[in-house]
């Protein structure tokens, strides 16, 4: 029996503690009390494919955009906080009772950095982005969720990106420069097409993840210096009323970052062992669409880039923020993930602060896809399990046995 035919959903427009604007769709059963809170910093989770697993066993659903949904190039997580905190807010004056934050892959560390901040006092929370633009958390109502799941949870998009990039990169304004020491889709250094997998040296993998450090630096530097220079054209511009030094003011730019889905795990399978296929998040041929123009962070302001991007100066870190989460926290993996790894669920359930977390694994690929053909999605099951899990601890009238 389900309850989701009785569902109705409603479209809000929210203000943030910024004035900024934001949307999302609420959907809810008769006599939901909790309701589930579904938010990524980039992509649209309108029809998430948890939403109909949810509603059916008598939960409410919430769906919200930040306001660099469909668009990244400026994404700031720490405005996308303030993004959150409008939804939190809205569905505390809609009278729910309990508030679960739902993250899944990216949406998890976005989760995670919420409750890092809004624990803090309002004068104790971040004041600035990594790139120095203020940001309005001491100004924003924050309140606290009631329960965290996490679904595939990467360790954030900074530190995901360094397990990507290509670190053979020679010249970043040269998509195809390659130094052959570090080239992952060389014979000579272990790589082997579709299907067997490759074979690395753990001497490779060392040196390969010091060049992905070292690039992730090196771009972290220019980024750095695109802000500098545009700082130092706003001090030029107070003492000389120069339009030419206001337009340099603002003038950072947009960076083009090459070869972002070179993880040697895609087509090592022996490295952090899983259920995973050959391939990437991206396809089934890495050594093509490394080249290609799909990819993580690929484009993005230097402002964005040290916020989102890098994994030395974002604060968005999973590992890091699960340490000021101690509501009760669902870790759900999929045994079949290209993005998040066997080691990953361990490191995260020790960092995470709450005396009550669950773990749970299930067959599926990272977006909740079925590892086989015929076999009931990921998705499906992670709504069970997810169910029960709420269940057990936020009672709901509208809580269906299925």
């Amino acid at each position: 029996m389900s309850s989701s035919a009785n569902a109705t959903t409603t479209a809000h427009e929210l203000r943030t503690a910024d004035r900024a604007k934001v949307a999302g769709l609420l959907r809810t059963v008769p006599g939901a009390t909790t309701v589930a809170f579904i938010m990524h910093p980039r992509q649209d989770v309108s029809h998430h494919p948890l939403v109909p697993e949810l509603l059916a066993r008598g939960w409410a659903v919430w769906t919200q955009g930040s306001r660099s949904q469909g668009n990244d190039l400026a994404l700031l997580h720490e405005q996308a906080l303030l993004d959150m905190a409008a939804g939190q807010m809205f569905l505390r004056e809609r009278g729910f009772e309990n508030v679960v934050c739902i993250g899944h892959s990216g949406g998890a560390t976005l989760a995670a950095f919420y409750f890092e901040q809004a624990i803090q006092p309002s004068g104790g929370r971040l004041k600035q982005a990594p790139g120095g633009q203020p940001v309005a958390l001491a100004d924003a109502d924050m309140p606290l969720p009631d329960g965290l799941v996490l679904l595939a949870p990467h360790p954030g998009q900074g530190v995901l990106l360094e397990r990507v990039i290509d670190p053979s990169v020679l010249d970043e304004a040269d998509p195809l420069s390659v130094d052959p020491e570090l080239d992952p889709w060389s014979a000579m250094n272990g790589f082997m097409p579709p299907p067997t997998s490759s074979n690395y040296s753990q001497e490779f993998v060392d040196r390969y993840r010091r060049g992905q450090r070292d690039r992730v630096a090196k771009i972290d530097a220019f980024a750095r210096e695109r802000i500098g220079v545009a700082s130092n054209s706003k001090a030029y511009f107070a003492a000389s009323n120069d339009p030419q030094d206001e337009r340099a003011s603002v003038a950072t730019g947009v960076m083009t970052v090459h070869r972002t889905d070179a993880d040697l795990r895609s087509v090592d399978l022996s490295i952090d062992p899983n259920n995973r296929r050959y391939g990437s998040l991206f396809g089934p041929r890495p050594d093509l669409s490394d080249f290609g123009v799909a990819g993580f962070g690929r484009l993005a302001t230097p402002e964005a880039w040290l916020s989102t991007w890098s994994s030395i100066s974002s604060n968005a870190n999973l590992a890091r923020n699960l340490k000021a989460v101690t509501v009760p926290t669902l870790i759900v993996e999929f045994t079949g993930d290209q993005a998040c790894f066997p080691a990953d669920i361990a490191a995260f359930t020790a960092a995470c602060s709450a005396t009550d977390v669950e773990n749970v694994s299930i067959a599926g690929q990272h977006f909740g896809a079925p590892i086989h053909r015929g076999e009931t999605s990921g998705t499906q099951l992670a709504g069970s399990a997810m169910s029960n899990w709420m269940g057990e601890r936020f009672p709901t009238g509208a809580f269906v046995s299925m």
